[in-house]
């Protein structure tokens, strides 16, 4: 008789925790902003859990079970478990206001720009450089319609030192755009999609393997390609005749 009923006892117990499930959620302050830490979640089937630093919790509960949550020994109204009806996700939020470390951000939309509008960008900053060119002897036409002799390109002739500096500026934007061009197509993650190198054996190869500007301008992305696993090929070979020699 007591086999029977401590085995009828472990079938009641295990289906009692079966019909149990883990609410969990988040909980706010009243500006619902600010996580609150150490919030007290209590089951009125006697479980009991804590919020963490980013206002979670999880608890199990069964279905006729209900929750209350209690912060500053205030307690909360309760909440039956069978009326939520999410409970992976059953947030609420208190009627308290809380300086938290942590807070929610309101949407935040970032914006990745392309090599195409940082260049223009650049262009447009710097356009009396880009557009530069040496001065010369020009005609121009007055507001009555005459014709006579363009007096600014006259005196630039003449502004050596200004010219050699605006020229050699010229040059370095238009050098900088370049490489930036080329940081741009041969970049850490395409190359690593391509060759799955990674850490000091990637920086390596971004260094030996770097293209000029003139071939990645005029390659296609399959051209491109293909010459990346080319020189990973090559990088292959020359790696491990490297560890070869180690051993030997």
């Amino acid at each position: 008789m007591l086999k029977y009923l401590f085995s009828l006892s472990l079938l009641f117990y295990a289906v009692g925790t079966r019909a149990q499930s883990e609410v969990s959620g988040t909980v706010l302050d009243n500006s619902k902003k600010n996580y609150v830490e150490g919030v007290r979640v209590i089951s009125t089937g006697g479980n009991l859990a804590f919020t963490d630093s980013l206002g979670r919790y999880s608890i199990p509960a069964g279905k006729g079970d209900s929750l209350f949550f209690v912060y500053n020994n205030k307690p909360t109204q309760k909440f039956p478990v069978r009326s939520i009806i999410n409970t992976a996700q059953f947030d609420i939020s208190l009627l308290v206001p809380v300086q938290s470390k942590y807070s929610i951000l309101k949407e935040v939309i970032v914006y990745s720009k392309s090599f195409r509008q940082d260049s223009s960008e650049n262009r447009e900053a710097y356009g009396n450089v880009f557009s530069f060119h040496k001065p010369r002897i020009e005609s121009s036409v007055t507001p009555g319609g005459g014709v006579g002799m363009d007096l600014n390109e006259l005196i630039n002739m003449f502004r050596f030192r200004r010219n050699k500096n605006l020229k050699a500026f010229q040059r370095r934007l238009e050098a900088e755009e370049k490489e930036k061009y080329i940081d741009f197509r041969f970049n850490r993650s395409t190359v690593r999609r391509i060759t799955q190198l990674k850490g000091a054996a990637l920086d390596t190869f971004m260094i030996w393997y770097r293209p000029g500007y003139e071939f990645i301008g005029n390659s296609s992305e399959i051209a491109f390609t293909q010459y990346i696993l080319n020189a990973y090929y090559q990088y292959q070979k020359i790696t491990d005749m490297g560890k070869l020699r180690k051993q030997e």
